[in-house]
């Protein structure tokens, strides 16, 4: 059976994604420290927004379909962290160390929103590989989405 790792409107989900999808422990090198920093943040998350409606339906989705996810929100870790350094496998540049800074961008409506950036530090061979990636996708032909057709 494949689950679906992305939210009901199409969305990418990374906590699907690390928890639900065999192919996130390639990608993630370090993914059980991937797993538990993902549990942390939810619950987190979780405690800011204790009413969120899709909060609370994910991570009951996440706590039937994955036995570590379980283990990894009953260790009640909370985890408000802006940056670090996280290791990934791409499967056209392979390996790639990126820094990372994330920024809490507050909304009107009180809701949150995360963005993170990721760098390569000059110098590297992930510069290199990050370089790659974008020049790889410059010359792909651009998917075009439903919205994007003219009326």
């Amino acid at each position: 059976m494949i689950i679906p790792t992305t939210a009901q409107h199409g969305h990418a989900n990374l906590a699907r994604y690390i928890f639900l999808d065999p192919g996130a422990h390639r990608f993630f090198p370090d993914w059980d420290a991937a797993a538990v920093a993902t549990a942390a943040l939810l619950r987190a998350e979780a405690g800011r927004e204790p009413h969120d409606r899709a909060l609370r339906e994910l991570v009951g989705e996440l706590s039937i379909l994955s036995t570590e996810f379980r283990r990894q929100w009953a260790a009640h870790n909370v985890r408000i962290h802006h940056d670090g350094t996280k290791r990934l496998w791409h499967p056209q540049v392979g390996d790639l160390e990126l820094t990372y800074q994330s920024l809490d961008l507050p909304m009107i409506d009180q809701t949150a929103y995360d963005l993170t950036i990721y760098t390569a530090e000059p110098g590297t061979t992930s510069e290199d590989r990050l370089k790659l990636l974008a020049s790889l996708a410059a010359t792909r032909p651009r998917e075009t989405h439903p919205a994007d057709q003219p009326r």
